[in-house]
């Protein structure tokens, strides 16, 4: 525990890259091979389920400290994050513990689920007894389930590989599936994961084919990802080097066929297989031995385009999937490359050839299969950039996002690489819209102390009277100058305090982008926006000149014209 507590203090103080790296193989190379394997679970984005409610959680450390509760909470809005306030005001510890990360884990953290709070302040006043700063701060994590690390996997891949001495790509591979809760870290399945290239690679070419355990045959490749297009297409040379397609709005998926059993994966790593029935007796319909790779997309049969994102939310969300789920919410799997074929790995082939087999295969399969199960992504043509960017204004008509765009010769990558070749996102420009700053509350980590999550808000002039309604929060999009300044005027402006919140004096506009929208009786405002941010401060505007919510539902209606 001690190694990987330090492990996490010097990943958490430092912006360097290149010191990260270090702290981690420096890591590696030390720890035990159980250890390692949590270790590698939790930095890849392995999230350890609460342990302890956090207002239990808050109650006996704030007891065990001696603190009035007014004081704590003070001191956890000063700091900004409940571990680190605890690990702050706790008395110091009497002795200091020897055991490793997995008996934490395994022993202790794991058998505190289900306790009862009599149980759990014995437990948690003991375990904090053993533990420095750096042990209780990690420990508080872990129980409280906000665990989270700023490194990137990638970083965690080039430090495994590193420790293995194989190529970092190889490494990427075996690390799909690695944080799916359904298999728990051990020392075996680590040693698997940092064990030489097949012998059967002559040349070391980490693209070979893997061959695999048997627990992890159901795996998919690791995803190669696209980067965002920032400048005119037309820097890209020749267009006709490039395919063509929309940007879905979906669920990146991969569908995988082997031993006669399918598994579907979420680019998230998540085994979603039970969630998309109509997406298996697809990946049944193929030969075994094949790969597909695309968009779990909520298209109704017959319809011209994809219902909105928010659709597929309940296929995930639901516990179980009743008629009237599966009914309101049909999924397609849109498919647009194929990864592997009857056995053979096809990454390395250019993409012109996989999408011809592909093309070949949904013919195949169109006989075979219920009506749009399968979709093959279409390709768009256009005989120069200025006429593909036309067609790309036309994206929100056909609930699309913008277009990507491939290398007709690029190979399957891992990641978000260009090594292989490359695929670009160019999406249209997002909503936007004109709101008032009604509430902020104070961020966390390094921007604990500043104001810097907010709700924003509309005009509504129902009855002609008009008010501010809120729709959104955002907390990204502005410098750090411009943060600083605006917490000095949430500061000012306060009118009154509700816990961590604070409603201001309606001084502010900014201009809020947002990638989608859909109506929602959830909300007071009845819309319901994505990925909101905020796009600018517009100093120029008084809170008259912000935006109506008819103007915001106005969105809705030109969408579905």
């Amino acid at each position: 525990m001690k190694r990987f507590a330090t492990l996490y203090t010097a990943l958490d103080a430092t912006t360097s890259t290149r010191d990260k790296l270090d702290a981690l193989i420096t890591y590696f190379h030390a720890a035990p091979p159980e250890d390692a394997a949590w270790a590698s679970y939790f930095l890849a984005g392995g999230k350890p389920r609460q342990s302890v409610p956090t207002r239990l959680l808050t109650e006996i450390a704030r007891t065990h400290a001696g603190l009035p509760e007014w004081l704590f909470e003070e001191s956890y809005q000063a700091v900004g994050d409940l571990a680190e306030t605890i690990a702050h005001v706790l008395p110091p510890a009497a002795r200091t513990s020897e055991l490793g990360l997995t008996q934490w884990i395994e022993e202790r953290i794991l058998t505190l689920r289900g306790a009862s709070p009599e149980t759990l302040r014995e437990r948690l006043v003991a375990y904090w007894n053993e533990l420095d700063w750096s042990g209780r701060f990690l420990f508080t994590k872990l129980i409280g389930g906000g665990f989270r690390v700023g490194v990137a996997r990638q970083l965690v891949v080039r430090a495994l590989a590193d420790v293995a001495g194989v190529d970092h790509k190889l490494i990427a591979q075996r690390m799909v599936g690695w944080t799916d809760s359904s298999q728990p870290p051990d020392a075996a399945r680590y040693l698997r994961l940092i064990a030489p290239a097949p012998s059967d690679d002559a040349n070391g070419d980490a693209e070979a084919a893997l061959v695999r355990h048997e627990s992890e045959r159901g795996l998919p490749f690791p995803f190669f990802l696209a980067h965002p297009l920032q400048s005119d297409p037309a820097t890209l040379g020749d267009p006709s080097s490039w395919f063509a397609e929309w940007k879905w709005d979906g669920i990146r998926a991969q569908v995988v066929k082997r031993d006669g059993r399918v598994w579907v994966w979420s680019r998230g790593e998540d085994l979603i297989t039970d969630r998309f029935p109509e997406v298996v007796a697809l990946g049944e319909a193929l030969p075994d031995g094949h790969v597909l790779d695309g968009e779990i997309l909520a298209w109704e049969p017959d319809a011209l385009a994809p219902l909105p994102f928010a659709r597929l939310q309940p296929r995930i969300t639901r516990k179980s999937l009743t008629k009237r789920v599966l009914a309101e919410s049909p999924a397609t799997f849109l498919a647009y490359d194929l990864l592997e074929s009857r056995g053979e790995d096809l990454r390395m082939r250019p993409l012109h050839e996989r999408r011809a087999r592909l093309d070949t295969l949904g013919v195949t399969l169109a006989d075979t299969l219920a009506k749009d199960l399968l979709r093959v992504s279409p390709l768009v043509d256009a005989h120069d950039w200025h006429a593909l960017a036309a067609l790309r204004d036309e994206s929100r008509a056909r609930g699309v996002e913008g277009l990507m765009l491939k290398e007709r010769a690029s190979m399957y990558g891992v990641g978000r690489t260009k090594a292989a070749g490359t695929w670009w996102k160019w999406k249209i420009d997002p909503y936007a819209i004109d709101a008032v700053l009604i509430y902020a509350q104070r961020g966390h980590g390094r921007r604990a102390s500043l104001y810097t999550d907010f709700t924003f808000a509309v005009w509504d002039e129902a009855d002609g009277v008009r008010t501010l309604v809120p729709f959104a929060k955002a907390y990204s999009g502005l410098t750090d100058d411009e943060m600083r300044e605006v917490d000095a005027i949430v500061r000012r402006t306060t009118v009154e305090k509700f816990g961590p919140v604070r409603s201001v004096t309606p001084t502010l506009v900014f201009e809020i982008g947002f990638e989608g929208i859909q109506a929602s009786p959830r909300h007071k405002s009845g819309v319901a926006v994505r990925f909101p941010r905020m796009l600018r401060w517009r100093t120029d505007k008084h809170i008259d000149d912000a935006d109506t919510l008819a103007t915001l539902k106005g969105f809705i209606d030109e969408r579905a014209r």
